[in-house]
């Protein structure tokens, strides 16, 4: 049995209507990432779902994004309301303000109609429980992206609000699928085939024209991985290998007439690097120590050993070129390390929320630099055809650029935290 009350979840306030946005607004509305597509996916999982305890999650957080529907759907009209009177604004989108009156409709972002199609429902509970937690991972994306482009303050403080609740409901889901005890991979009923299941194909073969090369990882090295080359060429050279000759036009990069210089500038940029990530090594800790909030500490804390793996990583480099293996003192991260002991300093005399900032601020500047150097180090590895050391620098280039997303993640909330009256804070 629903009820509903005449009040919002949460209290929407719009200060400038914006057709334009209202518009987007309508991706969650009425969009396969919308919270009716959530509301109605986790709703009828529940009524179908057999398990009391995890029925009444389901059935929670169903009727929860009821209510976030009527928020969004809240919002989208407060900004749609011009297209009811103005004619430019109705200009914006004819469907909206010609057939609907200006009003909200299930419709997406685009016009294409709300359909059942949108949602994901198996009747097993371990599989609709891994759809939700990416259903909500999806959410979480639009909202975000809905916040970029949000230049009202009230309504960019409600897609806060909804955006934090889809992780809470991630956390919620992803506890309730641990909490079955079902081994991780044990989908069904219908157990796989020995041997194949564990089997690696490598498909896609070769350095591409960007320079990418067959990089190896957890998910296909260690453990029970079979590691299998190109099956797609098994038996058309008598091996199994791939073709090394024929008729088509090679994309790659022309050999370094005296690989020398290359291959010693390489050197120098490795153990320049391999500096910067020592530095790094004892600069991490004190972040992390500085950092207000948990969040923030614990992604300092996972960079932490992942800097000591790329540290091992570029040990491992430089003895392959078989040149000095010692750092050679980076002063670049020297000044970027000591802006950043700057900043913890002044962060004791700052609000927590804008302290956090501002260490993030200066985290940044040092994942952009090493960005920018694992860079021009893997490209001229790969000049040199040095594969194994392209490899290695291009996992901990990846590194990098996750540790920069994630350090702009954490940013978002405490960004929007200084838009806010100090008394809601």
């Amino acid at each position: 049995m629903y009820h509903h009350i005449k009040k919002l979840m949460y209290t929407v306030r719009v200060d400038e209507p914006d057709p334009r946005f209202g518009n987007m607004l309508l991706e969650q509305f009425g969009g396969a990432n919308g919270e009716l597509a959530a509301a109605m996916q986790y709703s009828i999982q529940g009524l179908n779902c057999e398990d009391a305890a995890r029925k009444d999650l389901l059935m929670d957080i169903g009727t929860e994004e009821l209510s976030h529907l009527e928020i969004v759907g809240t919002l989208a009209r407060m900004h749609l309301k011009p297209m009811k009177s103005v004619r430019e604004d109705a200009e914006a989108d004819p469907l909206i303000a010609i057939a609907g009156g200006g009003g909200v409709n299930l419709f997406n972002s685009m016009g294409n109609p709300w359909t059942a199609d949108y949602l994901k429902i198996t009747g097993e509970l371990d599989v609709d429980l891994r759809s939700n937690i990416a259903a909500e991972a999806r959410a979480k994306i639009v909202y975000e992206r809905l916040i970029d482009f949000c230049r009202d303050p009230g309504t960019k403080d409600a897609l806060q609000f909804l955006m934090t609740r889809e992780i809470t409901h991630m956390k919620a889901f992803a506890a309730a699928l641990e909490s079955i005890g079902t081994p991780p991979f044990m989908i069904g009923r219908i157990a796989p085939t020995p041997k194949l299941v564990n089997q690696y194909f490598n498909e896609s073969t070769g350095e591409g024209q960007l320079g990418e090369v067959d990089a190896r990882g957890p998910w296909n090295e260690g453990g029970d991985w079979e590691f299998v080359e190109a099956t797609a060429f098994a038996g058309l050279e008598g091996d199994g290998a791939a073709p090394t000759s024929g008729s088509g036009v090679a994309a790659v990069t022309s050999d370094t007439l005296d690989p020398k210089p290359l291959s010693e500038l390489l050197i120098e940029e490795l153990r320049d690097l391999l500096s910067a990530e020592k530095q790094l090594v004892k600069a991490l800790p004190k972040m992390a120590e500085a950092a207000k909030t948990e969040q923030l500490r614990a992604l300092l804390e996972l960079h932490l050993q992942e800097t000591n793996t790329q540290v091992e990583r570029l040990n491992a480099a430089l003895k392959i070129l078989g040149g000095a293996t010692s750092a050679k003192t980076c002063k670049g991260m020297q000044g970027l390390l000591e802006e950043g002991d700057e900043v913890m300093k002044k962060g004791d005399k700052m609000p927590e929320f804008l302290a956090d900032l501002a260490l993030i601020g200066a985290a940044q500047r040092v994942e952009h630099y090493e960005i920018a150097a694992y860079t021009a180090a893997r490209n001229m590895a790969l000049q040199l055809h040095q594969n194994e050391i392209a490899q290695l620098l291009t996992l901990s280039l990846g590194e990098e650029m996750k540790s920069d997303y994630l350090l702009n993640q954490v940013s978002q909330p405490l960004t929007s935290l200084a838009g806010m009256p100090p008394a809601v804070r």
